[in-house]
């Protein structure tokens, strides 16, 4: 069985799944990929609307620490997005993830990142503003943060095109 830190989590992580599973915030559905395992979860989140990736739905995975709340998980798209917070290997990079503390770099307050006050589900609905509006001062993916900047219709061009890929749609 688990450490102390593990029942701490796993309690929690129930708790957070049960509490999505009764009142799931609108355009986002998650959960625990097994029963066998609290520990990694898949998320299906909406495209926003108004958007490029409107009509999309984006699979991704959350992976918690045993230590959690008291770090954050790790979240990765798992299908193709272009984005400037996602790292093109899918890993979502935005303050809400990052371990609690001060920014090495000094680019984030403490407050604006992990806290074990955070949840699942503020988690998710920071990843879908995220998707909404792109922060391109702290650019994960170079070319996508690039293009949004000084291109706007290529980079929707591009969105679209992956959000099609995921579907099979491409021609």
């Amino acid at each position: 069985m688990y450490r102390n830190h593990g029942t701490t989590a796993l309690r929690r992580l129930m708790t957070e799944y049960k509490e999505l599973s009764i009142n799931p915030p609108e355009g986002i559905v998650a959960g625990p990929i097994s029963e066998d395992n609290f520990f990694e979860w898949e998320a299906l989140i909406m495209g926003p609307p108004d958007t490029p990736f409107e009509g999309g739905i984006l699979p991704a995975t959350l992976i918690f620490p045993k230590d959690y709340p008291l770090n954050p998980p790790v979240m990765k798209f798992t299908c193709p997005i272009f984005h400037p917070n996602v790292y093109p290997n899918g890993t979502v990079c935005i303050s809400i993830l990052h371990p609690p503390g001060e920014d090495p770099n000094q680019y984030e307050s403490s407050a604006e990142r992990w806290s074990p006050v955070q949840s699942v589900e503020k988690i998710l609905l920071s990843v879908l503003s995220m998707i909404a509006e792109p922060n391109d001062e702290s650019g994960a993916n170079v070319d996508a943060s690039k293009i949004w900047r000084e291109d706007r219709e290529e980079y929707n061009r591009l969105v679209k095109l992956n959000i099609k890929k995921t579907f099979g749609l491409e021609n």
